[in-house]
């Protein structure tokens, strides 16, 4: 039976994910129309469409995945219900982690100030390599979600006598035991993004570190949109690199710790898997003026609407 603090927190994760759908779908729709009527489509628009895409589907799946965990939670681990539920969530998890280190790996190429040859060379091809970019994390979050889904089917058969809830804990600790190879080889997919974000993510805030001190030493005293324009960036770097690795942490937790169905642990670590996609659409919202727009826009209608309603 789902206890209460598992029920508040499925549904503080059911309203992160619903908003996280709403930002998504204003980054979508923002750089969905920059491209309509476009003979050729920017990196940033095509990295900012397949990685809203994802986490809409993403977050989705999830609000769905809740729903069915509150009102349908016998049936929800009977049967393959959680076989499909488990591997879509790993593919889809695999395409937002990947294109999202492709937007930190893009911010880095496009901003950072290195002279070495190889950042030139990305520089001179990045709207080149961006395609091919998404086009490999697909593939590789393909090939990462099929072994899986293979090995979790064969070892979910091996369970052929009915699951009650109470028996839950002792199924999901002795297939994590059988599975111990597995998930170390998933761990290393999901860390290839992680090293690519990380590693992006110190560079470009070094250099912007060194390109603001060297602005602030010219400074004459006035405000400077462009210092306020750096500063501004690395605060959203900062951001994104700490949601990014809390997110693998938790990631982390669920599959190496001995959780039992809907814990205590586990619920908090829904609730911030499903706040760290959700806080990094923000952060993009806030860092973009277009973004900005479509949302003061959205906000002034509905305060309109509501103003109209009758009372």
């Amino acid at each position: 039976m789902v206890t209460s603090f598992a029920l508040l927190c499925l549904s503080i994760a059911i309203i992160e994910s619903m908003a996280g759908i709403l930002g998504n779908g204003i980054i979508l729709a923002v750089s969905a129309s920059s491209c309509i009527g476009s003979k050729t489509w920017s990196p940033y628009d095509m990295i900012m469409i397949s990685l809203s895409s994802s986490r809409i589907i993403l977050q989705c799946w999830n609000t769905l995945d809740f729903l069915m965990a509150i009102f349908f939670e016998t049936s929800y681990y009977k049967e393959n219900i959680f076989i499909v539920s488990e591997v879509i969530f790993t593919f889809l998890n695999y395409f937002s982690l990947w294109f999202g280190a492709w937007l930190s790996v893009f911010y880095c190429i496009k901003v950072a100030s290195f002279t070495r040859p190889f950042f030139i060379w990305m520089k001179q091809r990045i709207a080149r390599l961006v395609p091919w970019m998404l086009l490999t994390s697909c593939l590789h979050s393909f090939a990462a979600a099929i072994p899986f889904a293979l090995d979790l089917y064969n070892e979910h058969n091996n369970f052929t006598a009915p699951l009650p809830m109470t028996n839950s804990s002792a199924m999901r600790t002795t297939r994590k035991d059988s599975l111990t190879l597995l998930i170390y080889l998933c761990n290393a997919a999901v860390s290839l993004p992680l090293i690519l974000s990380v590693v992006s993510s110190v560079l470009l805030i070094r250099s912007l570190l060194v390109h603001t001190r060297q602005m602030q030493n010219n400074a004459s005293g006035f405000r400077d949109p462009s210092l306020e324009a750096h500063t501004s960036a690395i605060k959203s770097v900062c951001s994104f690199l700490i949601l990014y690795i809390t997110y693998f942490m938790c990631v982390l937790l669920l599959l190496f710790s001995d959780f039992s169905t809907l814990s205590s642990g586990e619920s908090i670590c829904i609730v911030l898997m499903a706040a760290c996609p959700t806080g990094h659409t923000l952060v993009l919202i806030w860092s973009n003026p277009k973004f900005q727009a479509l949302t003061a826009r959205i906000w002034h209608h509905t305060k309109s609407l509501c103003s109209l309603s009758p009372s």
